[in-house]
């Protein structure tokens, strides 16, 4: 999304947007599935896991954090990632905010 056109929007839809899109590419959902199954930090297994090359996997990784939905931690000569709590909580509730804003039965939708 351009600049310019970002400036019609508050921080919150901008922010909700970018993070919606980075969860929009299936390999990302199974990433972040991945690492909250594991409920600890995951240093490497994911191209086993997930079945795709590691630089494929190393992608999709740097969108989550740049999203600031994963944070990661240096250990040595690998990388750990983690869901980062303060953004995925912030997502959540961003997310259950739009879905739950709209009380919408059978008979009132058009």
């Amino acid at each position: 999304m351009g600049l310019t056109k970002t400036n019609n929007y508050t921080e919150e839809q901008v922010q909700l947007a970018q993070m919606m899109k980075v969860l929009g590419h299936p390999a990302r959902v199974a990433i972040l599935q991945s690492i909250i199954n594991t409920k600890s930090c995951v240093c490497g297994n994911l191209v086993t896991e997930i079945g795709l090359a590691q630089s494929t996997i190393s992608q999709h990784l740097k969108e989550l954090k740049s999203a600031g939905l994963i944070q990661g931690t240096i250990e040595g000569t690998s990388m750990c990632y983690c869901i980062n709590s303060k953004n995925w909580n912030k997502l959540s509730q961003s997310i259950n905010k739009l879905l739950n804003s709209v009380n919408c039965s059978e008979d009132s939708c058009c």
